[in-house]
């Protein structure tokens, strides 16, 4: 089980969106925090996993739940 450390809800947000405020909130997150993004934008499934290796956070996975994907980042240092 994955500690979560953060909560970020970019439900109804499309592209670039979700991804953005990824960014953003990762910035303000120690290294090795785990941040659990929840959207509904179908392109988050490619931008998330190709977000996280551009910037050197770890893929953690994603799910599915009521409609909308969950993904589990660490934040990288």
């Amino acid at each position: 089980m994955t500690d979560i450390s953060e909560t970020l809800d970019a439900i109804g947000l499309l592209c670039p969106l979700p991804v953005l405020k990824a960014r953003k909130r990762l910035k303000s997150m120690p290294t090795g925090a785990v941040l659990h993004l929840l959207a509904d934008d179908p392109a988050a499934v490619i931008d998330v996993p190709h977000f996280c290796t551009e910037q050197g956070h770890h893929y953690l996975g994603q799910s599915e739940a009521d409609g909308h994907q969950i993904y589990l980042i660490r934040k990288g240092g």
